[in-house]
């Protein structure tokens, strides 16, 4: 169960340069036991964690870095429920019914992500946001139009936008887009720390750095073993470990990926009209948010490969690459970058995350919220997970499933 060791990330993330209260937590001198081991305190670790200590559980969460300090301070944080696969080629892919739960169950996600965060109080500079989908390459009016049809029989309240009034509205030059309502923009360490602040608040610990070496699956429980030798006894155990993946989950359907991203300076003046979300019907697609202090956060230029100091080698020129696109787009932005960072990234054939039990591992649950829905995913997971510990399900559970 040894999961693989990246350098997950590069640069300087936005989310880093900013003031955020941490979570306190502990080094593992003892063997220790609990009901539910959480392996990663990320975004879909501090989820999860929150969701199953609502349940009653006992939780503790282990990480081998500081908490919140992986892939999570890289997201870009646009928390959308447009699947990165069109609804109407992911029918194509996995069947009508079973692409059309896969959206819907991603659209509760962000409205119960909006909802459960409000109602917990965490601050996280979270604000509703709709969304334009944009013609590229990929589709273009006409699949744009194709895929306003498969939404609308979906029940997913979309507006078609012919280039005129994308035009007139929203001053982008391009042939067509989609218009989605509420999805959401936030600070993706606020929102993590805060959950993860949640699950203390209701008896969590939290064990860093922890780096676990083995797990056995038992008759009656998980017997998980850290390289220092300390020994963790659990019900169930759930490793929501992001894009270093353990050595016993299924590979097969996923691959990790290189993406880029930045931060500009301030332009409060110069943002689009009502600062939406913006991605492209691209490959690489092109996506953009704005900040609450007036930034534009643009990202992508992906590349199909995961070596590192590769990576690493090219954030000056796909920084170079993001700016000339946003100036292109929008020619009044000032495109100048304060913040530019790299990462690795997980993908997968169908842009559907792998949420479920582990083959033949007893007790034993993955995480795998890869695509552009990492964190909309992080929530369908975390209810998903309690569903399947508790014994009382998920609807979408076969969707989503190892296979």
């Amino acid at each position: 169960m040894t999961t693989q060791h990246r350098r997950l990330r590069t640069g300087q993330p936005i989310w880093l340069g900013k003031p955020a209260s941490g979570v306190k937590f502990d080094a593992l001198m003892d063997d220790i036991s609990v009901d539910i081991a959480v392996i990663g305190a990320g975004i879909s670790g501090a989820l999860i964690a929150e969701n199953l200590t609502e349940a009653g559980y006992s939780v503790a969460i282990f990480d081998r870095r500081k908490p919140v300090m992986g892939s999570t301070p890289a997201s870009t944080a646009l928390l959308q429920f447009e699947i990165d696969m069109p609804l109407h080629k992911l029918a194509k892919r996995i069947g009508l019914n079973n692409a059309e739960r896969a959206w819907r169950c991603s659209k509760l996600a962000v409205d119960a992500m909006r909802e459960r965060t409000r109602n917990l109080g965490i601050s996280c500079e979270m604000k509703n946001r709709d969304s334009l989908y944009i013609a590229g390459d990929v589709l273009d009016a006409k699949g744009l139009h194709r895929e306003f049809l498969a939404r609308q029989r979906a029940g997913i309240e979309t507006t078609f936008l012919p280039q005129a009034d994308l035009q007139t509205r929203f001053g982008i030059d391009r042939e067509a887009a989609l218009m989605s309502f509420d999805n959401i923009e936030a600070n993706p360490r606020k929102l993590a720390l805060g959950y993860l602040k949640k699950a203390i608040d209701r008896g969590a610990h939290i064990y860093a750095p922890v780096e676990v070496a083995n797990v056995e699956p038992r008759s009656r429980d998980v017997l998980a073993t850290t390289v220092e030798g300390r020994k963790i006894r659990c019900k169930y155990l759930v490793s929501a470990t992001g894009y270093e993946l353990p050595a016993h989950i299924p590979k097969k359907g996923h691959r990790i990926i290189s993406t880029w991203a930045l931060a500009t300076v301030p332009q409060p003046e110069r943002l689009w009209p009502e600062r939406c979300l913006i991605w492209e019907a691209s490959d690489p697609y092109l996506y953009m948010r704005t900040t609450q202090d007036g930034r534009i956060i643009v990202g992508g230029e992906d590349e199909e490969f995961e070596d590192e100091r590769k990576r690493d080698a090219k954030l000056s020129s796909k920084t170079h690459t993001l700016l000339t696109k946003l100036k292109k787009m929008f020619p009044k932005s000032i495109a100048e970058a304060d913040y530019a960072w790299t990462g690795s990234f997980g993908s997968s054939t169908t842009g559907l995350p792998f949420i479920g039990a582990i083959p033949g591992m007893d007790r034993c649950y993955a995480v795998l919220g890869y695509g552009g829905n990492g964190i909309t995913f992080s929530m369908v997971a975390s209810q998903l997970i309690r569903g399947l510990i508790s014994g009382d399900g998920h609807p979408d559970e076969d969707v989503f499933a190892f296979k």
